[in-house]
């Protein structure tokens, strides 16, 4: 196994990032590195320190609605729309350069596998189109402020206001379906989303420092959040007492989680294990496989751009599919997220977690990537 503190310190003393945990496991074999700083008060990093995951909070969800789904609570390919009426009548771009005007119906109606597999229609894309203008301004979406995201059943409201990006199916566009996956849970289930994430999931993963807000007895093991200004300069996004201390109104499936590269670990150890938890079945076999392996057609991993370089989707995380860089393995499976996280399990029951606090920018990605070569074993 690579040194993880040599290929990453250079990264804290040159100040790219003020601070990080690094994991790596292989079996019983597990790496920490924690180097640097947790926030302006100077406390230095440790082992369980605490990071806004952002969206390698989707695998998670991905997992929860597999749960649910694998107690018939819904099908894979059920329409969403008896739960989800707001999305029952979908208007859609008639092309992808199309204005908001220049609508047509849709032809099929909404499963929770389009949404799984980021196919319904909603979310960022990779051309230019006023509809993700309406996502950020009207739903929150990227917002830095998570309390600025209206409460869900207002927020569907909006959504269902805004047509879709194509039809479903058809494209692949990133983000926002996790987001109607978690209302989606909610309303199936009759529980808020947080408190189905922490039940199903989190607590019989043992992931205790895994939720939507740092209560204030964990604020001293909680990370500041930095951002580069438009000159490079690092600058605080949000401080350790900012908008994670008190719970959002709408937990984010895309990316509202909090954690710590052991809990991750105990995620990415259930899926190795084939969906075993510590003391009992999470999820299927059969499910993990499913949820791990590319799920998308070439048209949809073109359209995907940049998110899907190299990659394929499954539910909830990009799947290596090409062998474009020296850390690609393919099946491969994980994601990144926007506050400098990332988070894979290889094929070979390697789980590899990294948590920064510096929104994805060089010289944080060039960080994220010194730290996929050593994870894959390389120098």
């Amino acid at each position: 196994m690579s040194d993880l503190r040599d290929a990453l310190r250079p990264y804290v003393d040159s100040g790219a990032v003020p601070g990080l945990v690094a994991l790596v496991a292989r079996g019983d074999d597990v790496e920490v590195v924690a180097l640097g700083v947790q926030g302006t008060s100077g406390a230095p990093m440790r082992r369980d320190s605490i990071f806004r995951g952002a969206s390698i909070t989707k695998p998670l969800t991905a997992a929860l609605a597999i749960t649910v789904i694998e107690e018939g609570f819904f099908d894979l390919d059920d329409p969403v729309d008896e739960v989800l009426p707001e999305l029952a009548a979908p208007r859609v771009l008639r092309t992808l350069d199309s204005g908001l005007d220049d609508t047509v119906a849709a032809e099929r109606p909404i499963t929770a596998r389009h949404l799984l597999t980021g196919t319904a229609g909603h979310g960022f894309a990779t051309w230019e189109s006023p509809v993700i203008g309406l996502l950020m301004e009207r739903l929150g979406q990227a917002a830095d402020d998570i309390h600025d995201v209206p409460e869900p059943d207002e927020w569907m409201r909006r959504l269902g206001e805004i047509p879709l990006m194509h039809q479903p199916g058809e494209g692949w566009t990133y983000n926002a379906s996790y987001d109607v996956l978690a209302v989606l849970l909610s309303r199936a289930t009759g529980e808020f989303f947080a408190d189905l994430m922490a039940d199903r999931l989190l607590e019989p993963l043992g992931m205790v420092d895994t939720g939507f807000h740092v209560p204030a007895e964990k604020l001293d093991r909680f990370t500041t959040l930095w951002s580069r200004d438009d000159h490079g300069v690092l600058q605080v996004s949000d401080e350790v007492d900012g908008v994670f201390t008190t719970e959002p109104a709408f937990a984010s499936g895309s990316g509202g989680l909090v954690t710590t590269v052991d809990d991750w670990l105990a995620f990415g150890r259930m899926l190795v294990n084939g969906g075993m938890g510590a003391d009992w079945r999470i999820m299927h076999e059969d499910s993990v496989r499913l949820m791990t392996t590319d799920q998308i057609t070439a048209k949809h991993r073109e359209m995907g751009g940049f998110f899907l370089d190299g990659q394929g989707w499954g539910f909830g995380g990009g799947v290596d599919t090409e062998l474009i860089d020296p850390w690609n393995v393919v099946g491969r499976y994980g994601w990144v997220g926007g506050t400098g996280t990332s988070a894979y399990v290889h094929p070979d029951g390697t789980v590899a977690v990294l948590l920064t606090q510096v929104g994805l920018a060089d010289p944080a990605v060039e960080m994220m990537q010194a730290f996929w070569r050593a994870s894959a074993g390389l120098p």
